[in-house]
């Protein structure tokens, strides 16, 4: 089962660090648009798929949009203190909500992320309990495990810092969980971030944002 953790690309709240080059209202298109594209990957698959969401969508850019893309998904609501808290209750509650036991869990940071990309997670988990995508910046951008219970760990991991994999790792391997690696790929926080992803997504919705957002009159740089 695929999981995808998002939030409401509501203006103010998305992307703040993308806000400070594009402004409040282009992170949050850009962040639709991110998110859009990953949604349309995920049902591309043909997998059961739940997203755990959190933020008022009657708020968010490309509202109608998104609410017409999340039909196609069951939709589920974060519940949880911290992130960390909140992903793993997701990963619990997304496994009940579709009867599933393995749950491949990701974000809406990475829009480059491909159907090959998901299938290459779920074949992972033949071999191994649990397999994580690092994310350049030190986090993750994927996290498969052959059991939702094994994501329980995730609770007390700090994240959003440079060592979030490294000890996300560290606390699934300290509950005996084998846990496989799977290809890195970079989160969109900045603008850099955008351009360069974006340069890897040509004709995409995020491509098409972050031209419109960020001031490339000549479009994205491939």
């Amino acid at each position: 089962m695929l999981l995808v953790v998002a939030k409401a690309p509501v203006p103010g709240q998305a992307k703040t660090r993308l806000a400070a080059a594009v402004g409040a209202v282009g992170a949050a298109e850009i962040a639709a648009a991110a998110l859009l594209d990953t949604l349309e990957v995920v049902r591309e698959l043909g997998t059961p798929s739940v997203v755990a969401l959190t933020g008022q969508l009657e708020h968010c850019a490309r509202r109608h949009e998104i609410q017409e893309a999340l039909a196609a998904h069951g939709v589920i609501g974060q519940r949880g203190n911290g992130l960390g808290e909140r992903l793993a209750n997701a990963h619990a509650d997304a496994a009940g909500f579709a009867g599933a036991d393995a749950v491949v869990q990701v974000g809406m940071d990475t829009p480059q992320l491909t159907a090959d990309l998901l299938r290459g997670a779920i074949t992972t988990l033949d071999g191994a309990d649990a397999a994580m995508g690092p994310a350049a910046d030190g986090g993750w951008w994927c996290l498969a495990v052959r059991d939702a219970a094994l994501a329980h760990c995730l609770a007390a991991v700090p994240m959003s810092r440079p060592d979030t994999g490294v000890r996300t790792r560290a606390a699934l391997e300290r509950a005996g969980v084998r846990v496989a690696r799977l290809p890195e790929l970079s989160d969109v926080d900045t603008l850099a971030d955008a351009v360069a992803v974006a340069g890897l997504l040509p004709g995409s919705r995020f491509a098409a944002a972050v031209a419109a957002h960020a001031g490339l009159t000549g479009g994205v740089p491939r």
